[in-house]
This record gives structure tokens, C-alpha cells and sequence, in this order.
């Protein structure tokens, strides 16, 4: 959402079909050793005395003005809602990512506390409705063309955080570290990543049915711009056709709003008379919001935010091992195979297996089973790639906590909400209809709950 691409550049000459195919096949798998890798951590900001208050435009407008005067390492980026974005620089090891990125955090932690604010992870705001805090034009842009399937988009644009993996696309020959593995490994992983780390259950105060409503966001909307492309022997083929085929967002402009064209893909665009430029199509790119989307890198979008200060470390420390120490990759893959016959012919993350993931987190017994296996060669591999003992720990504390009982952070939350609720709504938390989206239920905020609720549970969840 917030990839850093200029809002309309002076106009250049335009690309044909087959050079976008050069170029989309160039950019997006560049292959060699895995030796890089990122995050990319968001955050919900809110009012630090009261937690489930966002904070207001005005303040964040403030706050975001002091935290851009730091000497940050890591790319400080702001989401349509006024999510916080960190994004690191690619770093060589698993701790420099992890050194560079807590301390950019401490510091913005820091200058927000001084301002009476805070960050809280949740893969999807728990308590308030969508409320877009940037007004640009390629946001009213994107808000205009998403709310023509529902209200799913925007509540993606403005209530959800995640974590973002990066790692390198892989070699260019067969085995482990291939780049072919890695991006059908990464689809079949992906689905024991939403399970595992499942950290958004509820929407306006309500339960949704879902231990992951962001991934559920994400499954209902626009098929030709969320969908994996078909995992066939190729991946850089299957992805030009995917960019190719994918409907068009907006059309810049360099005054005014931009057009937004109804049922127009990149290619038809490159037959028409005013065919795109190669700006046209980096921007185009950033508009693709698979599940696993190659930039160069893999960029693996499909966790959740997680809690407390630290929690991001577990996902990144996890998914880094299984992809890049060769023996855990080599244990993830036997382990995950079996589950593509379950996902189908459909796509990430419309298909069964990703659908289970979201709703039931690992209380499903396959994907369960698989996080057991795959935490476990993680942890034996950490050693390995340089973690220090402090990050072991943690995932071995995480492992223990939720991996090993079949839960994930969304059960948590939930446990401690009924406790709460059971005398005054006995009924709020039930599981919806597996067919009713969870953004069209009617759940409304009740501030005697939230009182009683936040009180305790943002003591330990939200970095103060």
C-alpha cells in the first residue's frame, strides 16, 4: 500500500506488450544465493492511555512530522489509514535485519510516547470502523475502484497491519534454494503462516467467525489483483501473464484526480492508442496485492501483526529459517507438499487450505501438525543462520505457547474477550455463518466493555 512510487511523472514514451513481458520477466526474479533478506512491520497508532481510541488526524499529523526528523535506518512510510509502516533496508543476516529494525522502533516508540501515543499489533483493527487518513489521489483513486466489489478494500487500506517477510527469489537451478521451490513453497507455507500467526478475530467490537479478518479481506476482493497466479513450472511466466491480465487501478494525471477505468487490463492498455510508460507499469506493479508478490525479492504478505513490542521477530525469524537454511528448507517443503492437494486448482488465498487457515487457525489438525513440524526444524536451524539466544527463545516461547497447543494470538484475545463478555453478551463472540462476510455484520461499539477490557490486556500488549 504504501510502496514508494512518484504520484505522476512527466509523460515518456509509451511500452508495448512484449516489453513489458522483458521487462516484468528482468525485475520481478532476480535470482543468485539467498543472502538478503527484510520486513516491513505496521502498526496501528493509538491514543496510549486508551488504547482502543485511534489517535486523530491532527495528532498523527504531528506525531508523523517529529518521527520524520529521526535518522532512521529502515524507510518510515504512512498507510491510507495512518498505519505506521517500518520497512527495512535488505540486510545480510537474520540479526542485522532484527538489530536495525528494533532500534528504529525503540526511537519511534519513543517520540510517540512523548506525544501520548502508541502502536498496538493487530492484523486488523479490533474496535474501530475504516477511516482514511491520507487524501491523495492515487488513495481516492484506489478507494473508488475498490469499493466497486464492497466494502472489503477499504477496510483493508485503513484497518489492517501486517508483517512482511522478504527474502531473495533463490538460485536459478532445481533443489532447496531454488527460485522455483521457493515460490511454490512459499504458497503452500504461506497457508501454516495465516494459521500460526493469526492475530485478527474480531471487527467494530465483535467477533468476525475468523481467527485472521485480514486474510478474509483480502480472499474477497478482487480476484485478478489478489490471486496467486497459477503455480506451474515457470513461475516468471505465470507472473507477466498475471501483471498483463490484471485489470487496471488508475490512470495517473498531473492535476486533478486520476481516471479509473472499469474493466481495462495493462494489456489492453498497451493496444490502445495512449498506451502506459515504464513509470505506468512500476505503479501498476505496486497495485498487485498477491499473497506472494516478486519485486525482484519474494515478498511474503499473508502474516498478520503481531503483539506485544517484539512479536514481529517470531514471524521473520520462523519463515526466514524454513526458506533459507537448507536443511529446514528441505524439511518445511516434504511438509507442506502434501498439502497442496487439499488447496486445489484454486489460487492463494481463495483456495480450501487458505480459507481453513484464516478461519481456524491451527485448530485445524493438518495445518496444526504442519506448524509442529516446520516451528521445529526453524528452531534447529536458527543456530545455524547466527540467531542470537534471546531470538530463540523467543520463538521456542512462541512455539510452546501457541504452536505446540494448536492456538495462535487471535485465541488469546478471544479467551480473554469472553471472559469478559459473558455476562452482559453471552452471544457477541459466536462465530458468524460461514458465508456472511464479516464486514457487513452490524456489531456496535460498546465503550462499558472496552473499559472494562482494554484496562488489562493493552498493559501487556502495547509498548508504552
Amino acid at each position: 500500500m504504501s510502496d514508494s512510487v512518484s504520484d505522476c511523472t512527466e509523460h515518456r514514451s509509451g511500452v508495448t506488450e512484449a516489453e513489458v513481458e522483458a521487462l516484468v520477466r528482468g525485475i520481478c526474479f532476480k535470482t543468485g544465493p539467498p543472502r538478503h533478506l527484510g520486513v516491513e512491520v505496521e502498526w496501528l497508532v493509538h491514543e496510549l492511555r486508551q488504547p482502543q481510541l485511534p489517535a486523530t488526524p491532527e495528532r498523527l499529523v504531528a506525531a508523523y512530522a517529529a518521527l520524520r526528523t529521526l535518522p532512521l535506518r529502515s524507510a518510515l512510510t504512512v498507510e491510507p489509514g495512518g498505519q505506521l509502516e517500518l520497512s527495512s533496508l535488505p540486510a545480510a543476516s537474520l540479526m542485522e535485519c532484527i538489530g536495525s529494525v528494533s532500534a528504529d522502533l525503540d526511537a519511534v516508540r519513543a517520540v510517540l510516547r512523548e506525544a501520548g501515543l502508541g502502536l498496538s499489533g493487530y492484523g486488523q483493527d479490533p474496535w474501530n470502523p475504516p477511516s482514511r487518513f491520507l487524501h491523495e489521489p492515487r488513495y481516492d483513486a484506489m478507494e473508488q475502484y475498490l469499493d466497486r466489489a464492497g466494502p472489503e478494500g477499504r477496510a483493508m487500506m485503513c484497518s489492517s497491519a501486517s508483517v512482511q517477510v522478504c527474502l531473495d527469489a533463490g538460485h536459478e537451478e532445481p533443489g532447496p534454494l531454488g527460485y522455483g521451490r521457493r515460490w511454490w513453497m512459499a504458497h503452500q507455507l504461506g497457508a501454516v503462516l495465516v494459521a500460526a500467526f493469526a492475530h485478527s478475530p474480531m471487527a467494530r467490537g465483535r467477533h468476525t467467525g475468523w481467527r485472521s479478518s485480514r486474510q478474509s479481506l483480502w480472499a474477497a476482493m478482487d480476484p485478478g489483483r489478489i490471486d496467486a497466479p497459477p503455480l506451474g513450472p515457470e513461475p516468471r511466466a505465470a507472473w507477466v501473464q498475471r501483471v498483463l491480465d490484471a485489470p487496471v487501478m488508475c490512470v495517473r494525471a498531473p492535476d486533478g484526480p486520476w481516471d479509473v477505468p472499469e474493466g481495462m487490463t495493462f494489456r489492453e492498455w498497451t493496444r490502445s492508442d495512449s498506451p502506459p510508460d515504464r513509470a505506468d507499469l512500476d505503479y501498476h506493479l505496486t497495485t498487485l496485492f498477491p499473497p506472494v508478490r516478486p519485486r525482484g525479492h519474494l515478498e511474503l504478505r499473508m502474516i498478520d501483526a503481531q503483539p506485544g513490542d517484539d512479536g514481529w521477530i517470531v514471524p521473520l525469524a520462523v519463515t526466514t529459517a524454513l526458506f533459507d537454511d537448507p536443511e529446514a528448507a528441505e524439511i518445511a517443503y516434504r511438509t507442506v507438499k502434501p498439502l497442496a492437494e487439499r488447496a486445489g486448482s484454486l489460487p492463494a488465498p481463495r483456495n480450501p487450505l487458505w480459507e481453513d487457515a484464516a478461519r481456524h487457525g491451527l485448530a485445524d489438525p493438518e495445518l496444526h501438525e504442519a506448524a509442529v513440524i516446520c516451528f521445529a526444524a526453524a528452531t534447529e536451524a536458527l543456530p545455524r543462520l547466527g540467531a542470537t539466544t534471546e531470538v530463540l527463545d523467543a520463538v521456542t516461547e512462541y512455539t510452546g505457547r501457541f504452536v505446540a497447543r494448536g492456538r495462535c494470538p487471535a485465541d488469546d484475545l478471544l479467551t480473554q474477550l469472553r471472559a469478559r463478555s459473558d455476562d452482559q453478551r453471552p452471544d457477541q463472540f459466536h462465530d458468524q455463518p460461514h458465508d456472511q462476510p464479516h464486514d457487513r455484520l452490524n456489531g456496535q461499539f460498546q465503550g462499558q466493555f472496552h473499559g472494562q477490557f482494554h484496562g488489562q490486556f493493552h498493559r501487556k500488549d502495547i509498548g508504552s
